[in-house]
């Protein structure tokens, strides 16, 4: 069974090998009511804990509230109750140590793929010099394999391209935390799984605290330390936690050849099924 060979916790329990850096507490998360005061409750009784150079992936039905704990954590949302903190500091609102990589690309696109950019290092690393400021930027176009594109248009550039953008952007103004929505979910099966190695391979090199939400169990098995299975919604919570066994850097076909990953995927898989309803 795959409880031998990967972990599987409860929402109650956490990885004892995790020094915290990213603790959620006892979340919870209610929007107004109706005209009848029916409140609904996205998320309730969330806890979590990521260690600072740990790459979480969390999956789920949609509507299971994983945007919106992600939107918590950056401090676009704010939670009805329980606690978030990074690096022991409670997250009241947005900040540059949490950046964010949505699944539409969100580019500027009277700016160059340098100037995007360039613009978020202005932005944040404003005790950087001029020269220091341009180093970060072709640093991080070099990262994502940009270095050619630099100075084309958004819409001179393919969405894989645009995507890398986002990242590198997000990337360059060196947060603690990466945050990602659904990151590769806007583009085709092929240029996804470059996508996927790219960025799996930019963060075994810098590594960060990473949490990504997917609904794609091979995405979430390929690129993630643990995997984070939420419960349907509404009132929705951590289900089950799963360490995912397999050391970094990871080859995906080798991965693919291994008894453990099916076991792993195929828990993962039952899991979804299970708390799938037709309402979802």
């Amino acid at each position: 069974m795959i409880k031998s060979r990967a972990l599987v916790m409860n929402s109650n329990k956490q990885n004892l090998h995790i020094t915290p850096f990213l603790e959620i507490e006892n979340l919870v998360k209610i929007y107004p009511g109706n005209n009848n005061g029916e409140k609904f409750v996205v998320l309730d009784g969330v806890n979590l804990t990521v260690g600072e150079d740990e790459y979480i992936s969390v999956i789920g039905h949609s509507g299971c509230g994983k945007s919106t704990l992600l939107k918590i954590v950056a401090g676009l949302e704010k939670a009805t109750s329980g606690s978030v903190r990074l690096d022991g500091k409670e997250i009241r609102k947005p900040g540059a140590e949490r950046m964010m990589v949505f699944q539409h690309y969100s580019l500027l696109p009277w700016l160059t793929v340098k100037e995007n950019i360039h613009l978020a290092v202005d932005e944040v690393l404003k005790d950087a010099t001029r020269a220091e400021k341009i180093s970060i930027v072709n640093e991080h176009l070099a990262m994502v394999n940009l270095t050619a594109a630099a100075d084309k248009y958004p819409d001179e550039i393919s969405g894989g391209m645009k995507q890398r953008v986002g990242i590198a952007r997000a990337l360059a103004i060196r947060p603690k935390m990466l945050l990602m929505d659904e990151p590769f979910g806007a583009l085709d099966a092929l240029t996804r799984r470059k996508l996927q190695r790219q960025v799996l391979e930019i963060w075994e090199k810098h590594r960060q605290a990473v949490m990504m939400v997917t609904h794609d169990v091979d995405e979430a098995i390929y690129m993630s330390d643990r995997i984070v299975l939420m419960t349907n919604g509404p009132a929705a919570k951590i289900g089950e936690i799963l360490e995912v066994p397999f050391p970094h850097p990871r080859d995906r076909i080798q991965m693919r050849d291994s008894k453990e990953y099916y076991e792993l995927r195929n828990y993962a898989l039952n899991f979804l099924e299970q708390n799938f309803t037709s309402d979802d």
